[in-house]
């Protein structure tokens, strides 16, 4: 089974995406976590990163061309953050005729625009790797992390003004592959607007079809 994982930031798409990867027992391919890895020595990335761009197609394919052929995908596979522009749909249909291999279906999770910016923007970390949400998650001492009693920070591409340009950007590069998908008949629309553990349910009834 191979599916393709997309939705606005604050979605829960990373939430959702190590659940399903851990259930059904396939590769989670995250642009997401080989950014965050390439920023630690790639100045363009991380400056991108935190602006809340995108980072050029050019780099973003490559560096999914290459985890398709590090890791054995015919097992199956989870694409979590990639494609996000009608160009980089298109490099993946090619990269994947190649291999013949087919995706079975994109899971878009849909959320307004207003839900996601107060999702986003609630957000807070730890440098132990704890995750919080200070509406809906929050930590048991405000400010404090639970599990090592470490401040909380706001991660900067957390903060209101990156958030609504990230959101614009979505808007404008990521929203049309809905359309692309569901004119190819593998759009699963998934509403993200539910708690959690509802919105993995609607997410395997679909994969179980």
């Amino acid at each position: 089974m191979n599916y393709i994982l997309i939705g606005p930031p604050g979605a829960g798409k990373g939430t959702q995406a190590k659940k399903i990867v851990e259930k059904f027992e396939i590769i989670h391919l995250s642009t997401g976590d080989m950014f965050r890895e390439a920023k630690k020595s790639d100045k363009v990335i991380s400056r991108l990163l935190a602006s809340g761009e995108l980072v050029p197609d050019v780099i973003v394919v490559n560096i999914v061309k290459n985890c398709l052929l590090k890791y054995d995908v015919k097992k199956g596979f989870l694409l979590d953050g990639f494609p996000r522009t009608l160009n980089q749909t298109q490099e993946l249909d090619i990269m994947l005729e190649k291999e013949n291999v087919k995706i079975d279906g994109v899971l878009f999770i849909d959320l307004k625009l207003e839900e996601a910016i107060k999702r986003i923007s609630s957000r807070r970390t730890c440098s132990c790797g704890a995750s919080y949400n200070v509406e809906f998650f929050p930590p048991k001492q405000a400010g404090k992390c639970d599990v090592c009693n470490k401040d909380l920070i706001q991660r900067d591409d957390d903060k209101e003004e990156i958030v609504k340009n990230r959101l614009t950007v979505y808007e404008n590069q990521t929203k049309p592959l809905i359309e692309y998908y569901k004119n190819k008949g593998l759009l699963i629309e998934i509403d993200g607007s539910k708690s959690e553990s509802e919105v993995f349910k609607q997410i395997c009834k679909s994969i179980k079809k």
